[in-house]
């Protein structure tokens, strides 16, 4: 299995680093308080940031977002 790098897709570059951050750990199978945990958030920054991915991408449920960051190779 080889890696390949990319560039960004339109989606990736609506989002912050640390709204990229979030979406990576969610999609990993984080809680919002792992996730806030392990950025050294509170729960309800984590919870900002994904209303906000929720919003920029159009996106509804965790399942669309962890399809979006593996998508955007998060």
């Amino acid at each position: 299995m080889s890696l390949t790098l990319t560039a960004p897709t339109p989606e990736a570059t609506l989002l912050a680093p640390r709204e990229q951050e979030a979406l990576r750990h969610i999609a990993a199978g984080r809680t919002y308080l792992q996730t806030a945990r392990h950025m050294g958030l509170s729960k309800h920054t984590v919870d900002a940031y994904l209303r906000r991915i929720r919003a920029k991408l159009n996106i509804n449920s965790t399942a669309e977002m962890t399809r979006m960051a593996i998508a955007l190779g998060l």
